[in-house]
């Protein structure tokens, strides 16, 4: 049977900001790869039929050793220069007619998460994960003082992902893009496609710098726990 929906898990980015000296998708959080927690919830959703992961170049021994036993992941296959480079090439290596497109830096999406954003793909061609901006938002002139005028709050949002999209119309935005854009919305946005959204999760962070791997640590920890 042709799988319906195969998840697209973008690994290849690096570890400079957090501090590490190897790709952040392998540093440990309360004993397990980050990459492991990222994975799980897509390979016990009954929403995904396949996974397609994405990384660096040279790390997909590393990689397979990591997901052997993961009987969902189909393809590993080495990612491109930016980040919609390797989303294209992980679409490519698609079967399902939606794709589900997510960072590995966000190791914790939730089944309930990936279900939503499934249904509202499935529903509407392109759906995203989206949490309301609650921090007061201002701009900083180039000597580093801040303007007077703050950002309207009301109605902004903060991405999330995963991101899901009919395979087609993915395929044909981030093929057709000459811009860099920083989510895939961006290029689906670009084309003047309309973007359904859902209610993503505070939790469902991107471990971006130290202090977003502390945090992962404790909300790893605190999972374990089963509190």
């Amino acid at each position: 049977m042709e799988p319906r929906v195969t998840a697209v898990l973008l690994a290849a980015g690096k570890g400079t900001r957090v501090g590490a000296r190897q790709n952040k998708v392998y540093l440990a959080i309360a004993g397990r790869p980050l990459l492991s927690y990222a994975l799980a919830p897509f390979i016990e959703s009954p929403s995904i039929d396949q996974i397609v992961l994405v990384v660096g170049a040279g790390e997909e021994e590393r990689a397979a050793t990591l997901v052997a036993e993961a009987a969902k992941v189909v393809q590993i296959v080495h990612g491109g220069v930016r980040r919609q480079d390797s989303a294209l090439i992980g679409v490519k290596a698609a079967e399902g007619r939606i794709v589900l497109i997510h960072d590995v830096a966000r190791p914790f999406p939730s089944r309930a998460l990936i279900d939503r954003v499934v249904e509202g793909a499935c529903k509407h061609g392109a759906c995203v994960p989206v949490i309301p901006a609650v921090d007061t938002l201002r701009h900083r002139d180039q000597d580093g003082f801040l303007l007077c005028r703050s950002i309207e709050r009301e109605g902004l949002l903060q991405m999330q992902t995963p991101q899901g999209f009919e395979r087609g119309l993915i395929y044909r935005c981030l093929e057709a893009s000459d811009k860099t854009y920083t989510d895939d919305a961006g290029a689906v946005l670009a084309k003047g496609i309309p973007v359904w959204t859902v209610s993503g999760e505070p939790t469902n962070l991107k471990v971006t710098t130290e202090a977003d791997l502390a945090l992962a640590e404790a909300i790893a920890s605190y999972m374990i726990s089963g509190r």
